[in-house]
This record gives C-alpha cells, sequence and structure tokens, in this order.
C-alpha cells in the first residue's frame, strides 16, 4: 500500500463520526481524571497516587482472585442498572426530549417491584412488568404534558422526580421492617421475586447478586439501538424530535410519538430499578429524602457514550468502576464521594466533545488543502 493511499486510510478514519466521539470521549476521561487528580493533590498531596490508584482499581483492590471476581459482579450488577437509565435518556434525546426525570422513573420502578414482591408475593417476571409499566405510565405523564400543553418536560420531570420519591416512601412503610426504616429483604420474604441468575453467579465466586439481569440489560441497549437505526418506527421518532411540524406535514403523529417516546424511556428507567432491586443486593430505605443518584448518573453514562445504546454500555460501566472505586480511598484523608466529583468534571468536558469534533474537522480540511495546494 503506498503512502498516499495508507494516509487516505488514515484521514478516513478520522473524519469518521463514530471515532472522532471515541476520540472524544477518551480524551474527556484521561483530563477527567488529571484534573481530579489535582483536585486530591490540593486536599492532601500525601495520599493523592494512592486514592487515583484505587479509584482506578476498584475491585482490583482485592489482592484475592476469589474476591475480585465476587466484587467485579457485583460492579456489573449496579452498572446494569445504570445503564438501564443510560438509555433512558439517550432514548429520549435522540427523539429530541431531555428526560432528566429518569430519576424518579428509576424510584417509581423500585417501589413498583419490590411492593409487588412483598406485599403480594408476586414472581420476578410479574414484579419486573409491574417496574416498566409503573414507570412508563410517569413518563407517559410528562410526554403528555409536553404534547398537548406544550410544558417543558423538564420542569414536569423534576417535580415527578420529587412526587414519586415521597409517593415511593409512603408506599413502601407498608412493607418495612419493624426495627429499621428499611424494607423487608426479598431473600426471606419472597425469593420466587428475585431474579433467576441461571448458572451466571458461578462464574463471579457464587456471587447470588448476579442474575440475568445483566443480559437483559446488554439485550435492551441492542434492541433500543435497532429500534432507533433500523426501523420506520424509529425513524419517525427521530423526525419528531429533529422537527416536529415537519413530521406532522408529513403525516406523522407527532403527539402520539412524544408520548410513546417518554413511555419507553420511562420503561427502560423502570426496568433498571427491576433488575437491581430484584437481585435483593439493596433494601429500600422509606426515610431517604433524596433521589437516588442512579438516574442522574444516567445522564453522564448517555452522553460520555456519545448518546449511542452500544457506547451506553461501555459508558456505563466506566462510571459505575469509578463511582464504585471511590469507596476503597483512605477516609481519613478524602470522603469516598471524590470519585463522583472526578466523574462530574469528565461529564462536564464531554460537553466539549462536539467543540473536539469540529476543531478536528477543521484540521483536517486544512490540512488537506495543504496537500492538494502541494500537488
Amino acid at each position: 500500500m503506498s503512502d498516499a493511499q495508507q494516509g487516505k486510510q488514515k484521514g478516513s478514519l478520522l473524519r469518521n463520526s463514530g471515532f472522532q466521539t471515541i476520540l472524544g470521549s477518551l480524551l474527556c476521561i484521561v483530563i477527567g481524571l488529571l484534573v481530579g487528580y489535582v483536585v486530591l493533590l490540593i486536599i492532601n498531596p500525601k495520599g493523592a497516587g494512592n486514592a487515583i490508584v484505587a479509584i482506578l482499581k476498584n475491585f482490583l483492590y482485592y489482592p484475592s482472585a476469589v474476591a475480585a471476581k465476587k466484587y467485579f459482579g457485583t460492579t456489573l450488577v449496579k452498572a446494569s442498572a445504570l445503564l438501564m437509565c443510560s438509555l433512558s435518556v439517550l432514548f429520549a434525546w435522540k427523539v429530541g426530549l431531555f428526560n432528566i426525570g429518569a430519576a424518579g422513573q428509576y424510584v417509581i420502578g423500585a417501589g413498583a417491584c419490590l411492593y409487588c414482591g412483598l406485599q403480594f408475593g408476586m414472581p420476578w417476571y410479574l414484579c419486573l412488568l409491574a417496574a416498566i409499566m409503573a414507570a412508563a405510565l410517569v413518563g407517559a405523564v410528562s410526554g403528555a404534558l409536553k404534547a398537548y400543553f406544550n410544558v417543558n418536560e423538564v420542569i414536569s420531570c423534576i417535580m415527578l422526580n420529587w412526587i414519586g420519591l415521597y409517593v415511593v416512601n409512603m408506599l413502601l412503610t407498608n412493607v418495612k421492617e419493624q426495627t429499621t426504616p428499611y424494607t423487608k429483604p426479598l431473600t426471606s420474604t419472597n425469593k420466587s421475586a428475585l431474579l433467576p441468575s441461571m448458572g451466571l453467579n458461578k462464574l463471579f465466586s457464587n456471587n447470588d447478586f448476579v442474575t440475568i439481569g445483566l443480559l437483559l440489560a446488554v439485550a435492551a441497549a441492542v434492541a433500543i439501538w435497532i429500534l432507533l437505526e433500523k426501523t420506520k418506527f424509529g425513524y419517525e421518532l427521530k423526525a419528531t424530535g429533529l422537527n416536529k411540524n415537519a413530521a406532522k406535514y408529513c403525516g406523522m403523529r407527532e403527539k402520539t410519538n412524544i408520548i410513546l417516546t417518554m413511555m419507553i424511556a420511562g420503561g427502560l428507567a423502570g426496568l433498571g430499578a427491576g433488575i437491581f432491586y430484584l437481585t435483593g443486593i439493596e433494601q429500600w430505605m422509606v426515610q431517604q429524602t433524596s433521589v437516588p443518584a442512579m438516574g442522574f448518573n444516567g445522564i453522564a453514562a448517555a452522553f460520555l457514550g456519545g448518546s449511542n445504546p452500544i457506547g451506553a454500555i461501555f459508558a456505563s460501566y466506566f462510571i459505575q468502576h469509578i463511582t464504585s472505586g471511590g469507596t476503597y480511598v483512605d477516609k481519613t484523608m478524602y470522603c469516598s464521594q471524590i470519585s463522583d466529583l472526578i466523574s462530574a468534571f469528565i461529564i462536564y468536558l464531554c460537553g466539549f466533545v462536539f467543540f473536539f469534533k469540529v476543531r478536528l474537522n477543521r484540521y483536517l480540511d486544512r490540512r488537506d488543502e495543504r496537500k492538494g495546494g502541494g500537488k
């Protein structure tokens, strides 16, 4: 292959939008980690190196392979729930909507699946379905307000986040333990509500929290990619997001599409809550006064993954990896939330990915012009 052909191949790769997004995201990660390291140095320079290493190592912090594999499984369980929240955000974003209500929809999904499992003794598949339907209904409310009354979805979603939190707290008070503010554990109350592991737990040192939820999350990401990129329905949804008036002119049901978008987005967040809480990994605290961070972290993972369902798989794992890694920093020097701060830096920098792509394309254009002039 000649030098000219190699240069042309390299140029075409650098001009590929997907490659540029990956390159930009990696650049954001590196800069975010460096900024986080500087913050650690400012707080306490003595332990900064060990702290950033602990955050990056996460489960590899354990010298035992058995323990490392077990906690790797736990990270994957949390990452699968985060992936669903990420898909919820990016699905709505692809249709021109900002679903900041993924956090509240996640809460509603958690309340629905736990109440069905603890109060009514339902099996896991019905609990999972209840989580999806309840969260989808909440999403539909925001969608209807947007479609028929032009209420900004950000405003309606924020209000529904808090309404959902307090409704779920009141609902799950009926199934909480007598001596603690936590709901009854599914492991001792209704084992049929726990997701089956299908042998996956054996791959992670018999970690019983590892279930088919991992497979469901990845399958959902692939399904959303196919829906958005390969189907007529997905094309109509994206067209509605780009210009709802033009979509209406073309005969598309723009109001119905907006509602369906928010319903699907809500259902994805609800599914994330179901595949998380139906593992038995956590109990719900009915006295909590803040919305769980999982839904908001989904926004981070969505944009770090370039608003692509497949990219969201890797971005969700990375965000969860460093978030879990924050628990291993020296608590006498730093708080565990330092990893959340680093995540925030990375996501803030993701806002410059588009700027990075524009600058890169301009540089490539100038380079090609110089080569053309030289000929």
